[in-house]
């Protein structure tokens, strides 16, 4: 049996029912499970701290999930927490952010690990987001990828017991035992 090469757009997407999340990863239509309770707990804690550390320096604007990140026509996501830095803001529009944020962090989950580690990190890496923390609610780890030419660097692996410091956020000292 032939299956017909069909690569979904953004213009697709937004004629999708809203029944359901969507991404588009290259091309390829995927649906986005809603996250267990312990994940939007996680993603809370993170959005909260953030928010206020932005708020307090004045550094941009934080958006949660679901909020669409148009990366290109045919690369929509939608990560857990975005951060768009003041110097960029103008990517930010009323029905989307258009373009690479300064920073996307997932929180895995069983459904999506698979692709937020592999296909995610690739992606955000072509796309030139500046930062990219992958979130471990299994080992309370998280983990600061920071983009170079040729991919991303492991900034560091953040401890259950540790304090994240990010390039990004030179002041910020944030205890993950009030993460997770």
């Amino acid at each position: 049996m032939k299956q017909a090469n069909v690569r979904f757009n953004y213009h697709d997407y937004l004629q999708l029912p809203e029944d359901k999340r969507y991404e588009i990863l290259d091309g390829e239509l995927c649906v986005v499970p809603a996250p267990s309770t312990r994940h939007q707990t996680i993603g809370l804690n993170l959005l909260v701290a953030l928010a206020q550390y932005v708020k307090g320096s004045g550094s941009g604007r934080i958006f949660h999930a679901p909020c669409d990140v148009v990366l290109s026509q045919e690369n929509v996501v939608q990560p857990d927490v975005i951060f768009v830095s003041t110097k960029r803001l103008q990517i930010v529009g009323e029905p989307n952010i258009a373009g690479s944020p300064d920073l996307l962090i997932e929180i895995l989950s069983p459904g999506t690990r698979g692709r937020d580690l592999e296909i995610k990190r690739k992606l955000y890496a072509r796309f030139g987001v500046q930062e990219y923390w992958i979130v471990d609610p299994e080992d309370r780890t998280i983990q600061i990828l920071s983009w170079t030419d040729a991919g991303y660097r492991i900034e560091a692996v953040v401890p259950p017991t540790g304090t994240l410091n990010s390039p990004l956020f030179p002041s910020l000292n944030l205890n993950l035992a009030d993460i997770f």
